[in-house]
């Protein structure tokens, strides 16, 4: 479920007159409810094939011919796509209100269901693996329809050397639901719960964590302050829960790691996104070494334009003086997305239309609802679903241009079939962000005023920041953490310790720090949802920076080249999608060339001076 990197910017809340009609998705494309008939015979009929299937091939398939071996994945995939189906819409729902008891149960209960279905499932890929590579090769010469699956197969067994035993992998996967998937809910339903005050010209206001975060771009230095200082502390007050959950799942995941042999926390992952350790490492060595160039430097010149040596922590995304705060009405929104999208490719802007013209977007803020944004790619025989906390905000206009160039993609990709279409996380973020940066590009050519092309700019430059330079440092924290939990549990001190380190690198001098902040790591989901998730934001930001410069001096089949890219989905790895562009991401200088697409915007911002 690709989503927006964590941007604690959003703007203050909106009334939903000042925004048009905000739409909400209609989730009855997937099932007509969670009690509906035909849920509950998609689960009773998943649960039948599945057990036929497992009844029909286990122990039979290392010595399965190429045609059988086909006709099994072909069954396998159908099965496993009303699983996913299901799975989806379960999640659709409880991302719609995590605070309803009702919602929250329905969700564990699909959870539990899909996890016991999917029992009988596990030997397949587990046999598959034990074929040697000599005999795969030659059953997929000699089927058509085995030949297909070669990119399934490829990245399936891309794993063996890590496979453990079926028992032993059958034994995690029923684990699951009692043990990540909980403690992931807990996380949840804990961030969902929590309430905090803030006082306003209004009285006392107790506000959630999005509404909370939004107040951090407030015109009023002293709501930053207030609403800063206010979220820190009641994290602090919760920081033993959140540490226990870290601490928990990172032992979990060492567990796991040694018994798969894996030598680094972040190997897994790397291995998932079909991408080497030591392009990762070029990536982080790349960013690191960029800090003053790039944080250092834009922080300086901002706390410049405030007039102060230095930022209080809670001005980092502040609105610059010059900002007029304008809101962006929906419809507004709608069509300057859709309108940079088909100057790009009028192909683009059709399939990103279909978002709107049907109800496939949820985008008012509401309380319970999932904070920050995504887009969920559900099934191919569906349409991804985007989810939103839309409050007319420049960036939030951003957010929109993100999101749906996830849905683009995973539309596009969709024709891949069910076990091909998704891509590895550091490709599925080229969409999103090329989409950003095309609608950025449009708004900025569009403008005229210089103060109105500054706010922009600097608009621009502090998601980049966000997007590249403060999620290696959530990296970083990510890899530190895990590092010192190999070695017993990492008290809350300690955790608020590694992330004021790795913070204050990454931000340079331009910024003060007070004792609230050393509690902000509790409140980042990646690291929860997905271990490691977030350098591929990074990587996604870096590809489409080198991907835009190529645009901007290629002559004709660019755009042909970079839709054939997005429907290639997960059939090809990193290499291979990127040697039409001339582009190789395990060449140091192409990190670099990315890097140097942010470094230009922050040079352009200083000739304002």
């Amino acid at each position: 479920m690709p989503a927006s990197p964590i941007r604690d910017s959003r703007a203050p809340a909106a009334e939903d007159s000042d925004l048009g009609d905000l739409p909400q998705w209609d989730l009855r494309d997937l099932y007509p409810g969670p009690d509906s008939a035909e849920l509950h015979e998609d689960l009773k009929r998943a649960e039948q094939r599945a057990r036929q299937i497992r009844e029909d091939y286990q122990g039979r398939l290392a010595e399965a011919d190429g045609e059988t071996l086909a006709h099994a994945i072909a069954r396998y995939e159908g099965v496993d796509e009303t699983l996913g189906r299901l799975m989806s819409y379960a999640q659709l729902v409880y991302s719609g209100d995590m605070s309803d008891p009702e919602v929250g149960k329905f969700y564990q209960k699909i959870q539990e269901e899909v996890t016991r279905i999917s029992g009988d499932l596990v030997f397949f890929t587990l046999e598959i693996n034990q074929i040697p590579e000599a005999e795969m090769e030659s059953r997929l010469q000699a089927s058509e329809r085995l030949a297909y699956y070669r990119p399934w197969l490829r990245d399936t067994r891309a794993f063996r050397p890590h496979q453990l035993s079926d028992e032993v992998e059958r034994l995690l996967h029923e684990k699951q639901v009692a043990g990540r998937a909980a403690w992931v809910r807990l996380f949840d339903e804990t961030m969902a719960a929590l309430r905090f005050p803030l006082e306003g010209p209004k009285g006392r206001e107790d506000l959630t964590s999005s509404e909370i975060l939004n107040k951090l771009v407030s015109h009023d230095a002293e709501t930053r302050r207030k609403a800063a200082k206010s979220f820190g502390e009641v994290l602090g007050q919760n920081t033993r829960t959140f540490a226990l959950i870290h601490n928990t799942l990172a032992k979990d995941k060492q567990i796991e790691d040694q018994w798969r042999g894996f030598s680094r926390p972040v190997s897994a992952r790397n291995l998932a996104n079909f991408v080497e350790d030591g392009v990762v490492d070029a990536l982080v060595q790349a960013v690191r070494e960029s800090y003053p160039r790039l944080a250092h430097r834009y922080y300086r010149l901002k706390a410049k334009w405030f007039g102060v040596e230095q930022l209080p922590y809670w001005d980092r995304n502040a609105p610059l003086p010059e900002d007029d705060d304008r809101l962006v009405p929906w419809g507004e929104a709608k069509e300057t997305v859709l309108d940079a999208y088909g100057r790009f490719s009028r192909r683009l802007a059709d399939v990103g239309r279909e978002f709107f013209d049907n109800a496939w977007i949820d985008a008012p803020v509401r309380a319970g609802k999932a904070p920050g944004a995504f887009s969920h790619p559900t099934v191919p025989s569906a349409h991804p679903y985007l989810l939103l906390n839309y409050q007319g905000r420049t960036r939030d206009v951003m957010t929109l241009a993100h999101e749906l160039g996830h849905g683009v993609h995973q539309r596009l990709a969709g024709a891949q079939g069910h076990l091909m279409a998704d891509t590895p996380l550091t490709l599925a973020e080229t969409a999103s962000v090329f989409g950003e940066m095309l609608t950025f590009q449009t708004m900025l050519q569009a403008e005229t005023d210089p103060k109105r092309r500054k706010v922009m700019l600097a608009g621009k430059v502090e998601d980049m920041l966000n997007t590249v330079v403060r999620q290696i440092a959530f990296h970083c924290f990510e890899a530190r953490l895990h590092d010192e939990r190999r070695h017993g549990e990492v008290t809350a001190e300690r955790i608020g310790e590694i992330w004021m380190d790795t913070q204050r690198e990454a931000l340079g001098p331009a910024f003060t720090f007070d004792d609230a902040y050393r509690n902000y790591w509790a409140y980042i989901p990646h690291f929860i949802h997905v271990p490691f998730y977030v350098y591929a934001y990074a990587f996604g930001d870096c590809l489409v920076n080198s991907l835009y410069a190529v645009y901007e001096t290629a002559d004709s089949g660019f755009v042909e080249r970079y839709i054939d890219m997005l429907a290639a989905g997960g059939t090809r790895r990193h290499r291979e999608l990127l040697a039409p562009f001339g582009l190789d991401a395990s060449d140091p200088a192409f990190w670099h060339k990315g890097l140097g697409v942010i470094e230009r915007f922050i040079d352009e911002l200083e000739s304002y001076d």
